[in-house]
């Protein structure tokens, strides 16, 4: 036990946010960043970043009463909005804290060279959004599930626990140049992954609008290059 104590030790210590990291995103304007999909994203007093929906609560089907098939009111209600960096990176580590609302869902997208163009739009595919394509690291709010806050998506579920619901938290990823992620939530190193083969090692960086119905909040993006 007492090994085993010292290593997660040693893995949060390497994941802290690092002191000679640079912004990411410079609080003030979205400057090295691009907008995909359907989504506001907005630059709050205080360096604050919001993202939300831009239907305004208006449809494409027409007035009421509306008759849909299911999968056409699921793809223009699951249709995302992702926000990714223009530049694209290998090994570094990454420092962002977030806010989702109650029940919220979102992620952080790693090496995902496709910018999320299968996850929005008139017909998303949800096979092939960005974490079928590189990497997603999931973000929730009050939600127990196989893969909750701090999850490689689809490949390491966190270990639970370690999320503040309802307030500001704090997360770390480690990219590593040969393709391996660690994450470290609130402090706590929650999951680790070595990497699959197929996958790209290198690409953007993205931020997830999850749905039309979510609300996610970021602050303090900071990121250092290996």
């Amino acid at each position: 036990m007492a090994i085993k104590l010292l290593a997660l030790g040693a893995l949060a210590a390497s994941l802290s946010a690092p002191q000679s990291a640079r912004p990411l995103f410079n609080g003030k304007n979205l400057d090295g960043w691009e907008v995909k999909g359907d989504g506001s994203w907005t630059v709050l007093p205080g360096g604050v970043l919001l993202a939300q929906a831009t239907s305004g609560g208006k449809t494409p089907f027409g007035p009421w009463p509306v008759t849909l098939a299911e999968k056409q009111y699921l793809d223009w209600r699951q249709t995302q909005s992702w926000l990714y960096t223009t530049a694209e990176f290998g090994g570094f580590e990454l420092h962002l804290e977030y806010f989702a609302a109650r029940g919220g869902n979102s992620g952080v997208s790693l090496r995902d060279a496709t910018r999320g163009q299968y996850s929005y739009g008139a017909s998303p595919d949800f096979n092939r959004t960005p974490a079928h394509n590189g990497y997603e690291i999931q973000l929730y709010n009050g939600i127990k599930t196989k893969y909750p806050s701090g999850s490689i998506y689809l490949f390491a579920p966190a270990e639970f626990g370690h999320e503040k619901e309802s307030a500001w938290n704090s997360l770390d990823i480690e990219s590593g140049a040969g393709g391996s992620i660690r994450v470290q939530l609130n402090g706590h190193a929650v999951a680790s992954f070595a990497g699959d083969p197929a996958r790209p090692k290198r690409g953007p960086i993205g931020l997830q609008l999850h749905d039309r119905f979510s609300t996610i909040s970021f602050r303090n993006i900071r990121i250092k290059e290996k």
